[in-house]
């Protein structure tokens, strides 16, 4: 494990969890599994709790929420713990639950993270891009070369000396190709185009904008995140 393992799933389960913890909920716990996540969520109190469940871009039957962050709003969550599975960023969360320090990042909180990683100074970072069931994507990639970007813009290391692998500078280069149009790249992902007939267009708009919520997502017991 790393000193510090970043997991990104801008579509759309980090970018959810940023807006909750910004909107005021008091935490967000994280399940591969539904069952487990009915079953642990049971002990909380009902005003105190949120279902939110997502198989295949839809909500699950049954749940409050789906994975929209725009249903999101302080009305929702506040002081509210989010009790969520999604169909690859929550499994992506407990595949690095285990390594010291564990942060979710999006687009929209990539400055945050950029930020912790300068500050703190991990020896070895992971960004662990959740993909599509198991496949590379386009937009999880972008967003680990933006983090990784963003870090060499505030830093006089090069690009060698911050990669740890090929696939981080192919990573940058992405980003690089993209930055001023990611919602234009979502839209060529293969998880855009799913949430595209979904009809979630604006929740692509929302998670391609960059650096719009100075809020931290940070593992403070296995599985549940909360504000830095």
């Amino acid at each position: 494990m790393p000193e510090c393992a970043i997991a990104v799933d801008v579509l759309r389960a980090t970018s959810t969890m940023a807006t909750v913890l910004a909107a005021g909920g008091e935490a967000v716990q994280v399940f591969s599994d539904l069952d487990k996540l009915i079953q642990v969520s049971e002990s909380w109190p009902l005003e105190k709790r949120l279902r939110a469940g997502e198989r295949g871009g839809a909500k699950v039957p049954g749940f409050d929420l789906g994975n929209s962050p725009l249903d999101c709003t302080p009305e929702t969550v506040k002081g509210k713990r989010l009790f969520i599975s999604t169909t690859n960023g929550t499994r992506a969360l407990q595949r690095i639950q285990n390594a010291q320090t564990v942060i979710a990042a999006a687009f929209i909180n990539r400055g945050a993270v950029v930020k912790f990683v300068l500050e703190k100074q991990p020896e070895t970072v992971w960004i662990v891009g959740s993909g599509w069931e198991g496949s590379f994507s386009l937009e999880d990639t972008a967003c680990a070369g933006a983090i990784a970007h963003g870090i060499l813009q505030k830093t006089n290391l090069s690009v060698d000396e911050i990669a740890g692998n090929d696939e981080v500078i192919n990573a940058i280069a992405l980003y690089c190709q993209w930055q001023d149009n990611l919602l234009g790249l979502f839209h060529h992902a293969s998880h855009g185009k799913r949430l595209l007939r979904l009809e979630c267009h604006e929740d692509l708009k929302y998670c391609s904008q960059s650096d719009t919520l100075d809020v931290l997502p940070i593992q403070k017991e296995p599985g549940v995140l909360k504000k830095y």
